[in-house]
């Protein structure tokens, strides 16, 4: 009796731990690819073009394309909101500045930036793995897939965009803001009598 119920327990655990160990090894170089992003956008960019020349070397998997491209504008949408919707929601959170006179208050997106990377890099290594499946290749005339997706595009980001422009937020910055030289905060620093 015990060794019925044994022989799978004791199968399952094996299994479980290799699940376990690559799980925290595919966490652990996740993590040290944060603070490069850079690379990481340029990593995901060969991926794209080799995606890209798969599809175009073969011919086809032209639905499972159009539904990237429309997960990817899910994405960028997320990217581009701010994580307080002005319209949708009354928070006591921090909320984006209406007029002039309001207070700064930082833009602070509904889907951050590495949460963007990752998600688009592992829509492609998912779309580029269903090109290796003749299933997917469902036969469609690819240009009112690709018109379809540009109108949606197209009327996306107007819609976001005039949003950006009513609530006045970028979702961009250049870098870290400079207020002055070094020379003059330590000459006003030194002209104190302290």
């Amino acid at each position: 009796m015990e060794g019925v119920g044994g022989d799978g327990a004791s199968a399952s655990v094996p299994l479980n731990q290799w699940k376990n160990d690559v799980g925290r090894m595919y966490q652990f170089y996740l993590d040290k690819s944060t603070p490069h992003s850079t690379y990481r956008w340029i990593g995901t960019l060969v991926l794209v073009a080799i995606y890209v020349l798969r599809v175009y070397y073969v011919q086809g998997f032209y639905i499972v394309s159009y539904g990237l491209g429309i997960y990817i504008l899910n994405l960028l949408i997320g990217f581009l909101s701010p994580l307080v919707d002005p319209e949708m929601e009354v928070s006591d959170g921090p909320m984006l500045p209406t007029k002039g006179s309001d207070e700064f208050k930082p833009f602070i997106r509904r889907l951050p930036e590495f949460k963007f990377w990752h998600s688009i890099t592992r829509a492609f290594v998912i779309a580029f793995f269903m090109t290796f499946f003749s299933m997917f290749d469902v036969p469609v005339f690819w240009p009112i897939l690709l018109f379809y997706w540009v109108v949606l595009f197209v009327m996306t980001m107007r819609r976001q965009i005039s949003h950006m422009i009513k609530y006045k937020y970028i979702p961009f910055s250049t870098g870290k803001q400079k207020y002055g030289s070094k020379k003059a905060s330590t000459s006003s620093s030194g002209s104190r009598g302290d």
